[in-house]
């Protein structure tokens, strides 16, 4: 077999699947339809898929090798995100309010048309490969899928995450050791005054003075109390507050996000979210508001693991042909990729998928955000060649 024309053969495949994941998003742990499309794809190409769902939506299948060694793990996330398209392309969210703008829908082709290709030659593979589709990455969905095993029978040994990335370019890739993308603590935080009226500001209790002096002081957090060497971002993402101009509002609430580039217990008053309690609390306490902090979502750093991102690197430069389109690239966004590679060996990957004769360039996020869809056929390379050099089968044709 020959790899790249398997994967040339199909590429007509890989677009549509991307496109049709994209005409119909689904948030975390509402992706049945993605789940079911994944389903009859797997059982079409004949590879096992476990009857049970992970944490709700979440499909698994195996590639049983043709003999015994470790069981590779590759991921792709399945959810959208609750944004509405604002791009014209003829195979855009036909649900409102609901769009594939970080690239999953592409993820989700890559590593089924990978699966098809990996199963064609699956006897070449000295052990297993795992296919995870998981849901809710935007809200950390892997964690639960841990608890119900998805890591057990067969035990999983090592495991790869792709992620286009429109700041790369297509024809590159960013892969590095440590380090990649941030951990992260989502937190909300209600702050309890006395109502009144704006003119007699001393009978009542502002929340919204109180939310100014919190928003402020916990920056010293980043200038202040941590190294500089040690990336720590903390940013509020709503301010909610008042009814009317001239009442004093009984309450505030303020969300946000704690990401930070290094690995971090999340308690001890030594790690970033002990230090914002500390501040917050401190600061209610002066201005006699009572306090109810809440941490919703958590995930870890992403770190890679310096065998596999060695690896990774060097079935990248055979498949794109040159060194100096390996790059290093580390960023404060986060994904929960993180968990499964604080459990085992694992690598995450940027496949660079930027291109702006394509419109390629708006952020992930962003209603207008698309890929250039020439880097999906790079992403199913990666898949494919690095589950045959891991499980031993060193020349691929």
């Amino acid at each position: 077999m020959n790899i790249n024309k398997e994967i040339a053969g199909f590429n007509d495949e890989l677009i549509e699947l991307r496109r049709n994941f994209h005409r119909h998003p689904e948030l975390g742990l509402q992706e049945f339809r993605t789940a079911e499309k994944i389903i009859a794809y797997l059982n079409n190409c004949g590879v096992e898929v476990d009857k049970k769902r992970y944490n709700q939506t979440g499909v698994v299948g195996l590639i049983h090798g043709g003999q015994p060694g470790p069981t590779l793990m590759l991921r792709a996330d399945m959810d959208a995100l609750a944004v509405q398209e604002q791009t014209d392309v003829p195979f855009r969210s036909k649900t409102p309010g609901k769009m594939h703008a970080c690239g999953h829908d592409g993820h989700l082709a890559m590593l089924l048309v990978a699966a098809k290709i990996l199963n064609r030659c699956k006897h070449h593979l000295k052990g297993n490969v795992k296919l995870v589709f998981q849901p809710n990455e935007e809200a950390v969905g892997a964690l639960e899928m841990i608890k119900a095993s998805v890591l057990e029978n067969p035990r999983v040994d090592a495991c790869m995450g792709l992620h286009l990335w429109v700041p790369l370019e297509t024809g590159k890739m960013g892969i590095s050791a440590g380090p990649v993308m941030g951990g992260m603590d989502h937190f909300r935080l209600r702050l309890v005054g006395k109502g009144g009226h704006t003119g007699n500001p001393q009978e009542g209790v502002d929340p919204i003075n109180t939310a100014a002096h919190i928003i402020t002081a916990v920056q010293s957090l980043q200038t202040r109390e941590i190294n500089a060497l040690k990336p720590t971002t903390l940013m509020f993402g709503t301010v909610n507050g008042g009814t009317a101009d001239n009442i004093i509002a009984e309450t505030v609430e303020l969300t946000g996000t704690l990401r930070y580039l290094y690995e971090s217990d999340g308690e001890s008053e030594e790690n970033p979210r002990g230090r914002f309690e500390r501040i917050v609390t401190s600061v209610c306490d002066a201005f006699r508001t009572d306090i109810d902090l809440m941490w919703e979502h958590h995930q870890p750093a992403l770190v890679n693991d310096p065998g596999m991102a060695e690896m990774a690197s060097t079935v990248a430069v055979r498949i794109l042909n040159k060194s100096d389109a390996i790059v290093s690239y580390v960023t404060m966004a986060g994904d929960d990729f993180a968990e499964f590679s604080k459990q085992i060996p694992g690598v995450f990957c940027f496949i660079g998928c930027g291109n702006r004769q394509k419109q390629a360039t708006f952020p992930h996020h962003h209603p207008r955000f698309t890929i250039d869809e020439d880097a999906l056929a790079l992403g199913v390379k990666m898949h494919v060649r690095f589950a045959l050099k891991f499980l031993g089968y060193e020349n691929p044709l």
